[in-house]
This record gives C-alpha cells, structure tokens and sequence, in this order.
C-alpha cells in the first residue's frame, strides 16, 4: 500500500554488455549512423541485447568500483585485455567456462589495480534475476510484430555455471535468437550476422540492425544491413520509428499495457468523463497503467487531447480503513489554495459501477520522479539541490494550518504515534501469513517507548523522493503525490519516513538505498545533515529520539509490504512484481528492530550507572545479507534465524549449505576480506615489526569499526550460551566454524571482527557463568571491542597441560582475595588495552582434585601485577597483545570478582574450551587453505629446471596430499561442532580431543608444503606463510598438547569398545 515504486519494471543502471563497452567507443569517433544505400521494405528488426534491449553494465562498472573502492575504469581494462583472444572474448564464445573466466578475469583485474577484486561480486551483479527490459524496447517489439514484421536477437553471451546462456529475456518476443556462446562466434565476425539472416530467410537490405557498439554496426554495414546506433534507447526507438513509418512507444514515461488483472471497463469510464469534462467530439479513449502504485491502481488517460490521471482502490475485499482514496482527493483540493505543490484534482467518484470501485480524476502533470535516490547522471551540487528542495516542500506541508485551510477535522488531535502503531498492528495481523519474530517483538517494544511529547500537523504519511515530480530543467517540486496515508499527526514521522534510503543499500529490490553509497562524493545530505536542514527551516531543536521514528517508520514499511504481499497471493496486487515482498518483510522488521536497539541504547546511557543492564545487548539476525545497513550499533551482527534456522539442522559441510542468512553473512564476510582485510596486512605486519609495535595498530582500529558498520561483528558466541541472542550473533557452532575458517585466512582478521582469542574464550565465560555485576564491568566493553583481556593459566614451575597442577594461591582476606603465583604464556597481557585477567589458582589444595582450582577476575591497574618480560615464539613477538611472564605479588581483588564461586575453576576452564578449540582448529584451515592457494599460484608462476614447477611431479604430489589433508580435517571439525550443537560440549569431548590432534599437525604439513614451493621467499614476513606455520605449531601446546589430547581419545575410545 502506498509504496508505490518499489516493484517497477527496474531500470537497473546495469547489465550485461557485449565485447567493449560503451566507454570505448566514446574514444572512437565512429559515425553515428552506418548506412546502407540501396534500399527495400523492412521486414525484420534485430537487436543487440546489452545496451540496447537491457541496460548496459558500463554505469554499473563505474559505481561499482566507487562503492567497492577499486580504481575506476579496472573492470572496462580488464574486459578489452587481449582483444579476440583475450578472456572476456573467449569466454563468449564458450571456449572457456565460466569458472575459469571468473579466475582470469579475476587475476588481470587484481594485476591492475594491484589490489583484490571481488569479481565474483560484479559478475553477480551482471546476472542479476533482477535485470529488465527496457520498457520502451518491449512496446517496441509488441508494435513490430503487431505490424507482421519479424524481430531478432543476435547477441555476445555467455554460458552461466548452470550450463545456461545468460538471455534474460522472453524469448517469445523473437523469431530468431542467435547467442555467441552457443554458436562459437561473437560480433563483430561477419559470419553470425549470415546466421541471424539465414535463419530469419532475409536478405540484408531487409532488415535493421540495432546495436550501441560501432565495430559491431560496421560489420553489419558493410553485408548491406541497415543500421541504428544506439546511445538512448528512447532516441533509438524514435529513429527506427522514422525507419519503419509506423509508431513505436506511447510517449507517457513509466506506463504500461494495463495488466489483465487491473483491467476496467472504458465504455462506462468515457461516458463519464465526457459528462464530467463536457467533451463531444469523438475518438477513442487512449488507456495505459503506470508501473508503480502498490497500493491504489494508477492509469493514464488521454482523451480529447486531454491528458487525465485516474487513481482507483484495487479490486476485492481489503483491509479496514486502507485504500483511502476519498482523503487523497480531499487533501489535495485543500492544499492546492495554501502554496503546497499537488496535483489538479477534478473529481471523485464513489459509484463502484463505473470503473468497479471508487476513483477520482486528476490532470497529468509532466515532470521528472526520481526513482533512484542516489539520483545517478546528476552533479553532486545537483543532487544536493534536489534534496533541498524535498526537505523545503516538506516544511510547507507541515507549516499549513489545517484549520485554515478546512481540515481541522481531517484526523485526531493528539497521540497520533500510538493510534498509527495500534493501526498498523492491526493491518498487519490482518495481512499475517507468518509468524516474524521481530514484527512481534516490536508490536510489544513500540508501546513501551512513545515520544512524550508531540506536535501536530498536516503530515504526508508517505513523504518519500519518488513520491515528488520534479520539474525537468530546475530542482523544484511541480507535485506532491500520493497522499493516502495523510492525515494530522506527528511531523516528525514523515521526516523519519523520508530518510529511509538513507538505511537501504543500493541492492536493495524494494525501496532502493544509497547507505553502500559515499554520500559526501555524491553530493548527498546525511541523514542527520537532513534533519538539522528541516528543524532549521521549522525552528526547531532536534529530536533525541530519531532511532525511535526511524523504527516506527520500518516497522510501518514492514506492514505495508505484509499487505502487499498477501494480496499478490490473490492477485490483487497492483504490480506484477509484489510476490516478492513475501521474503521482504522479515528483513524490514528486522531493520526496524536495528532501531529500536539503538534506542535502547540511548536509553541505557541515560540510566543510572546503579541499574546498567535493563536493556537488550544484541541485535537479531538478519535474513538477506546484502541489505545490511551500514553504522548499525551493536554487540552482535546479525539477526535471529527464521524459525527453520535452528541449531537441531543436519551437517553442512559446505557455506552453500548455510542457511539463507547466514550463506549471506558468509559471503558478506568474504566480500569484507577481499575488499579490506587482504590489502591491509603489508601495512599491518610491517606495524607489527615496527618501533611503535607495541601500541595498536590505527588501521587495525580503523578496519573495526568498518566491520561493525558492514555487520561482521561479534559472531562467535554460541546459540546455546546465549540463546536469547542478548549479546552474540545467534549461531550455532556449525555455523560460525565456516565463518570462522574465512577469517582464518588472514592472521588479522579474527581481531578485525571481535573474534579473536583470547577474548572470545573470556567473553564466553562471562555470559556463561558471570554475575549481572560482572557482565556490566567486563562484558559490554569486550564486546564493544572498547577493552581486551587475557587468561592466566600456564605456570613456569609446573607441567600446566594438567590444570590440577596448578601453584598459584588464592587466598581470602576481608571482603579481598589475595593473589600470589608465577604465570607464563600469558596471551595479550602486554597490549595497552587489556583491561582483564581472567586468574586461574587454587583457593583449597586440600580440596578433591578437580575443586581446588578458582577463577578471578582481576583487573590490570590493580598493583601487584609485574610483567616480567615478553615472550616470543621462533622469534616472533606478536606485539602488540605479546606473550608475557608476569608475577603476581599480594593482588588483591575483591570478593565480587570470583566467578560462580570457590572451587568452580576447573569446570569453568573446560566450559571454556571446547568452542574456543572449534575456533583454533577452524582458523588452522583457513591458515591451510590461504596457504595452499599462495602454493598454487606460485608453482604456475615459476620455472625451474626447465618446466614450470606445476609440472613437476612432487610438486602434484604435495597439493593433492595438501587438498586431502584439509578436507578430512574440516569434515572432522565439522563434525564435532555439529555434536557440541547438538548434544553439547560434554558429549562432544572426543570429537574435540581429535580435531585438537589432528587439525595443528595437518596444517603444520600444508604450511610446510607450501613453504617448500616457494624457497626462501616462504621464510620471509613477504608473505603469510611464515606467521602461519609458528602459529600452527604453537597451537600443538595451545589448549593443551597434543599429548593430552591423543590420552584422551584413547581413553574414551577404550571404554567405548569396553
């Protein structure tokens, strides 16, 4: 309802291209037109596809190196590499598959930019389900073929990993489909232009050829075939007009053929605007529909050369008190006389019989709407003019005095915000075809946190760009649209409403975004920068409480797509495209949930430090990654799972195999390495080697908040510590081991994402056993990745793989416990920021074995504590956390700080390992499989003894034995994930004690193996290597030895076979 763009006919601003694109040609002063003099009657047309029937992919090119931060013109370098032979060429024309394109594409694009690119990314976007005909192209071909004359495609395509060529087009619209792909020729080769003739049984000169590639239209030129250049599909389709001598478009942007669904009687509808016009001449009533209006049908007239717009509640039965037409006729007429820009309305029928259901009449006003707010082919001074000019018009609209203006009685005076919830609750129930967590969670929340005071005004209701017409040469708002949701209320609420493309992403089906997008380099205002223009402009002060509006605002979207939806599944809806709304929903309210999060917040922070933990410290799991706002503040990243996304699942050993949302975080987190983490680790290891290794890393800090922001933040908690997602992602073991492996591949990127040891083990420990107290001191600032910590365990003087050996005392004085003891190998002890040791010694020696050992939290300023010195592990210092020896003299910590109680330690480290150890292991495949890419990529590079070192045999021996080694140890830590999801950590115990054996060793072998291939290059901190194989031998110490893990299963397994 209301939304009335969202499911257009999407004019995408890119798609598939042919050989070059359309940038190259502008450097080729080519002749706008290839003609052919001799001359017959036209008895075919044939087109190009990219570019003339589809958007080109050159724009999509270009904003997506800008938001993707690769140097602009990569992808249009890499696509022309090699000319005939080169990849993209070759691809066409099916000599290699689309996998191996993707790697050579790829690698050329990386070459030149000297930084990775996400080609997978593009390709992606180049495919999209997504892409569409260009309207004025399919009336086009309807008109053509209505006139008996044939139509053709001939275009340079591919062949998808389906096996599929890449055609996304109805294919019923054409006689002739020639594709490079399936016959091994591409354009400009005169040969496929004789197959496209010879099948359509034409000569040249009897048919027009369309294509925007000048080559491509020589070739053609030169067998006799006539010739359009197409720069604008538009201007093309007039061009053939004057070609063939017979009309081609309708001329009204943005209309369509009436669907069949959406039909109405125009015998009855042209009585009546003739009597309502007092129109008598004759001919006929020219009707079209527009492609947006989700809520009320919209259709364009033209009679009498009078050209009138007619808005109609859609068919059937419908929701109590939507489709309000009757007020969108009766604000418009009153605003018209108070300087508000709005339509020419006529008049408003309430007799159903003339059209099915009541309507009104409205003149047609030419003019421009915007149906991409990132308003793309405008200057940046442009774009910010035009949002002016939608934040002046809305303080117009809530300036007027609705009693002046005879609309005092239009809606209540007062407590609008609750009666909009209360009705949007009940529009949702009545649309509800499923359960949605977060919709229910904020039916409950919303009631809970209503602004305490509000203004009054006229207010839109659905204040958004599209819902503006421009005028055509200046940033001024001719009209104001679609005004059924108005009423008098909260103003504020439409300012929310008209910031949601702020929060969207780009590639976002419904309500396109721009949040990927750089707003300063578009000219664009901030949300914020938006909302201090319109309480200037009001004189105003602003509001506190803006995530609160911005909640309400998606949780009304999240309604409104509900409906949507609910009538697509009885064929109600007034575009073709609502269906799609179904999967939208959830991903809206969870959007809106985000909000009231961040409201939470604020509130939180204004609350007496004496009650800090009132307030909810997640935010729910998202169900379509790539709509993931940016800026989002959170503990977690993700959202709550569907009710299918449960820990219970089978196996998956595969990312593919994930759930929807969480298969879209993984491939969200890959994007983020590829894009930021891989490119930054030169200047993060020479940091390391650096004087200044000892303080953080700016870029390491930098890259954080890029994390948050991009929603990779906070993952590794686990469902069943935290099920009530307060603080973690809300994944299972599972499903984290795979993201989890992906962040091994780079030796920074656990702590780029708040997923690093030791603080994931001490977070842990605080949600499982810490006090309320506790979780409020030490908790929230590790999760906010404000603070860090380290666990102290290990002890010099004893063998501490048994952790009953333990020395170090703790002993209670007063309301303190005074510690004493000598500990080594203490994991981050000397980074700056590491706020927390987490203490493990005995409170009782003379207690049974295992319940003498206690855990205390301590903090670091607390005197006594004195760091030795650092440790280092074959040389390497691992500053700036470090390894340090550290003694402990008379600490003393209060009470408070013991964890569960006195002799809890042991039953509290082991509850505490057994993720931790799914994290190492998965990380040691990751480290495996960095390597063993590094490993392939060097043997194809290099020669020696005179073949490349691919070819030689040991060197095949080492990578088949690397692949095998890495396969059966992930399906082995899978395994034990899956276990410890299912049945917990306990009775997963020999399943962890053996990817604890297996996992370091196999990847100490793959390391080594890739060490060899590269010679001494693979010593130097040149490449990862290096760091991998310490680390990967250290880990057989790390959690306990390799000994103790191999004593373990083999007990088990003994009473097992007992």
């Amino acid at each position: 309802m209301c939304i009335r763009s969202c499911f257009q006919s999407s004019c995408l601003q890119w798609v598939w291209r042919t050989a070059f694109l359309k940038h190259t040609q502008r450097r080729h002063q080519v002749a706008h037109r290839w003609t052919h003099l001799g001359g017959s009657t036209y008895r075919a047309v044939i087109f190009d596809m990219g570019g003339v029937l589809i958007p080109s992919p050159g724009r999509v090119a270009a904003e997506w190196e800008v938001q993707n931060h690769i140097p602009s013109g990569t992808i249009l370098k890499a696509l022309m590499e090699g000319g005939e032979n080169g990849p993209w060429m070759r691809f066409m024309r099916a000599e290699i598959s689309a996998e191996k394109f993707l790697w050579e594409f790829g690698r050329l694009c990386s070459e030149m930019s000297k930084t990775s690119v996400p080609v997978d990314s593009f390709f992606s976007l180049l495919t999209s389900e997504r892409v569409k005909q260009f309207p004025v192209m399919t009336e086009a071909i309807t008109q053509i073929r209505a006139k008996g004359l044939q139509t053709a495609v001939l275009s340079n395509n591919f062949y998808l990993p389906n096996q599929k060529s890449f055609l996304p087009l109805d294919r019923k619209q054409f006689d002739v489909v020639v594709e490079s792909c399936v016959e091994g020729i591409c354009k400009p080769d005169p040969r496929i232009y004789k197959l496209c003739l010879e099948r359509l049984g034409l000569q040249p000169s009897e048919s027009i050829f369309l294509d925007d590639l000048g080559p491509n239209l020589k070739a053609a030129a030169n067998l006799g075939i006539h010739t359009i250049k197409v720069n604008d599909p538009e201007t093309a389709v007039k061009e053939l007009e004057a070609l063939l001598g017979f009309t081609l478009s309708i001329g009204i942007p943005n209309t369509r053929p009436v669907r069949k669904t959406m039909e109405i009687p125009k015998d009855s509808l042209e009585k009546y605007l003739k009597d309502l016009l007092g129109i008598q001449t004759t001919g006929p009533l020219e009707l079209l529909q527009f492609d947006h209006g989700q809520s009320n049908p919209t259709y364009y007239i033209r009679l009498a050369n009078r050209d009138l717009v007619l808005r109609k509640k859609p068919p059937g039965t419908l929701l109590p008190s939507a489709h309000a037409i009757e007020r969108e006729f009766r604000i418009m007429k009153a605003l018209a006389n108070a300087g508000v820009p709005v339509p020419n309305v006529l008049d408003l029928c309430e007799d159903s019989s003339v059209v099915g259901t009541p309507f009104y009449v409205m003149e047609y006003c030419p003019g421009l709407i915007y149906k991409d707010p990132s308003l793309p082919g405008l200057e940046p001074s442009q774009r910010r003019a035009i949002y002016t000019a939608m934040n002046t018009v809305l303080c117009k609209i809530h300036s007027v005095d609705p009693q002046a203006v005879g609309l005092e009685d239009y809606g209540k005076q007062g407590d609008y915000i609750p009666r909009q919830v209360q009705t949007w609750v009940k529009q949702y129930r009545a649309s509800e075809t499923s359960t949605i967590s977060a919709m229910e969670r904020l039916i409950e929340w919303l009631p809970l946190h209503f602004p305490r005071q509000q203004r009054t005004t006229v207010v839109h209701g659905d204040f958004r760009l599209d819902n503006l017409l421009f005028h055509s040469e200046k940033p001024e708002v001719l009209a104001v649209l679609d005004w059924e949701l108005s009423t008098l209320g909260d103003p504020l609420a439409d300012v929310a409403y008209s910031c949601l493309a702020h929060y969207l992403p780009s590639s976002f089906p419904v309500l396109r975004g721009f949040n990927d997008c750089d707003l300063t380099q578009l000219g664009i205002p901030t949300a914020e920068e938006y909302f201090r223009m319109y309480c200037l402009q009001m004189g105003l002060p602003p509001t506190e409480n803006w995530n609160f509006y911005m909640a309400f605002s998606f949780f009304r979207v999240a309604a409104i797509l509900q409906g949507v939806y609910k009538r697509s599944l009885t064929g109600q809806a007034s575009s073709a495209n609502a269906e799609q709304t179904g999967k939208l929903t959830e991903f809206v309210s969870n959007l809106a949930w985000d909000f009231a999060v961040k409201e939470g917040f604020r509130v939180f922070k204004e609350m007496p430090i004496k009650n800090p933990l009132t307030k909810s410290f997640h935010t729910c799991a998202r169900t379509q990654s790539q709509w993931i706002p940016t800026g989002t503040r959170s503990y977690s990243s993700i959202l709550e799972a569907s009710p299918v996304h449960t820990s219970k699942g089978g196996l998956v050993i595969s990312p593919e195999g994930l759930s929807s949302p969480v298969r879209e975080l993984y491939h969200r987190l890959k994007h983020f390495m590829e894009q930021h983490v891989y490119p930054a680790e030169t200047e993060l290891q020479s940091h390391q080697a650096s004087a200044a290794r000892w303080s953080p890393s700016p870029l390491i800090e930098d890259l954080k908040e890029k994390a948050k922001a991009e929603g990779l933040w906070n993952l590794f908690l686990p469902l069943e510590a935290d099920p009530e997602k307060k603080y973690g992602a809300g994944l299972t073991n599972m499903e984290y081991a795979h993201l989890c492996e992906l962040m091994g591949t780079s030796l920074y990127a656990p702590e780029i994402c708040n997923c690093s040891a030791p603080d994931t083990g001490n977070m842990e420990l605080l949600v499982r056993y810490g006090t309320e107290a506790q979780k409020a001191r030490w908790l929230i600032p590790l999760l906010e990745g404000k603070a860090r910590s380290c666990f102290a365990m290990t002890e010099p003087q004893v063998a501490s793989s048994d952790a009953t050996n333990i020395e170090a005392s703790i002993r209670e004085e007063d309301s303190f416990y005074v510690i004493n003891g000598h500990k080594w190998w203490i994991t981050g002890i000397l980074d700056p920021r590491c706020q927390l040791c987490v203490f493990m010694g005995k409170t009782d020696p003379h207690a049974p074995r295992h319940q003498q050992q206690s855990v205390l939290l301590v903090p670091m300023d607390t005197p006594g504590i004195k760091i030795i010195r650092p440790l280092t592990v074959y040389g390497l210092e691992d500053a700036p956390g470090g390894h340090g020896e550290v003694q402990f003299e008379h600490v003393r910590v209060p009470k408070e700080n013991m964890v569960l109680g006195p002799g809890r330690g042991f039953e509290i480290a082991q509850g505490r390992l057994g993720p931790g150890r799914i994290h190492h292991c998965m990380r040691l495949i990751g480290f495996s499989e960095r390597a063993l890419a590094l490993m392939k990529a060097r043997v194809k590079s290099r020669v020696a003894f005179g073949k490349p070192l691919v070819e030689q045999g040991t060197m095949l021996a080492d990578i088949a034995q690397s692949r095998v080694e890495i396969e059966q140890a992930r399906l082995l830590v899978l395994r034990a994930a899956h276990l410890m999801d299912l049945a917990g950590n306990k009775a997963a115990a020999l399943d962890i004690a053996m990817i604890k054996m297996v996992a370091p060793s196999m990847a100490s072998r793959v390391i080594d193996r890739a060490i060899q291939a590269f010679g001494a290059a693979g010593l130097s901190n040149d490449y990862p290597l290096a760091q991998f194989f310490t680390w990967a031998r250290a880990l057989r110490f790390a959690d306990g030895p390799d000994e103790v893990h191999r004593a373990t299963v083999a007990k088990l397994e003994l009473k097992h076979s007992a």
